[in-house]
């Protein structure tokens, strides 16, 4: 079974009176929901003892949990301190999985700027490098998986190819956020055959049990000519990719992966709706 949950807490998690992201574990239970990202976007402000409170209960609750490491990471930059600063920021990211029990970090690899795309690849993979060899074991985070998403426009580093040869360079696993792959590829989901297509890529290069349990982000989104533009819920008209091909591949291939929801505002409900969807499908 696949497990289903939202990006960062939701308005109406706050609405039904919820006050602390300790209590989302058992408010997620309570609605049937089974997996929960937690968001550091914007930086790592969270102190031990509530990362591992929040660990606690979705241990308790049964709530795989992953979390977002800061937007601020550039692992293509050449400049020092800034890449200096990009390593901080996932190292403190991963040493908060690390209180939790999260399952991985996601992040982004960073942007490409005036630079080449290959030049961007070569400077991320050297400084990845590096990060995986000195850092990580210098700050005690050995074993936390770190997953580096696709990304939704053109100036950044991380099309599906170019995150698939991180993760096979690495040994990492990857982040499949199909709103972004939609949005890059200017609508390129539109049918079942689309979506199978990039689970088939994953597969071939990285190997069935990746395949089988993939982290996925998804929601509708718009775009322009340079990719992403931002991101919708299911109420919104017009914008794709549809949740539903890709959920029958989901049930076709037997995967056990986790569908994390980040609909604009709307994550928990259409978190809920893509679950029913998929549920649906399986009768």
């Amino acid at each position: 079974m696949c497990r289903f949950g939202p990006a960062g807490n939701s308005p109406v998690f706050y609405k039904s009176g919820g006050k602390s992201s300790i209590e989302v574990p058992q408010w997620l239970y309570n609605l049937g929901l089974t997996a929960y990202e937690y968001q550091c976007g914007r930086g790592v402000k969270t102190g031990e003892e509530t990362a591992k409170l929040i660990g606690i209960n979705a241990k308790k609750y049964g709530i795989a949990l992953s979390i977002h490491a800061p937007y601020y990471i550039n692992f293509c930059t050449a400049e020092k301190d800034k890449l200096e600063k990009s390593k901080n920021h996932l190292l403190k990211a991963m040493l908060l999985a690390k209180w939790m029990e999260a399952n991985i970090v996601v992040f982004h690899p960073g942007s490409i700027g005036n630079m080449g795309r290959q030049q961007a690849f070569k400077n991320a993979a050297d400084a990845l490098e590096k990060f995986l060899l000195n850092e990580v074991s210098q700050w005690g985070v050995e074993g936390i998986k770190i997953s580096p998403e696709t990304m939704g426009k053109k100036k950044q580093l991380g099309t599906l190819d170019e995150i698939i040869e991180l993760c096979r360079i690495f040994n990492l696993v990857p982040t499949i956020d199909f709103a972004h792959i939609h949005a890059l590829g200017q609508g390129a989901l539109q049918t079942k055959t689309d979506f199978e297509r990039v689970l088939e890529k994953i597969e071939y290069n990285l190997g069935f049990n990746v395949l089988k349990n993939l982290h996925i982000h998804f929601s509708q989104i718009e775009f322009t000519a340079a990719g992403e533009k931002r991101h919708w819920s299911v109420r919104e008209e017009g914008f794709g990719p549809d949740f539903s091909l890709l959920a029958q591949l989901l049930i076709e291939k037997n995967l056990e992966a986790t569908i994390i929801c980040e609909s604009a505002d709307r994550q928990v409900e259409d978190a809920l709706v893509y679950k029913s969807i998929y549920e649906h499908l399986q009768i």
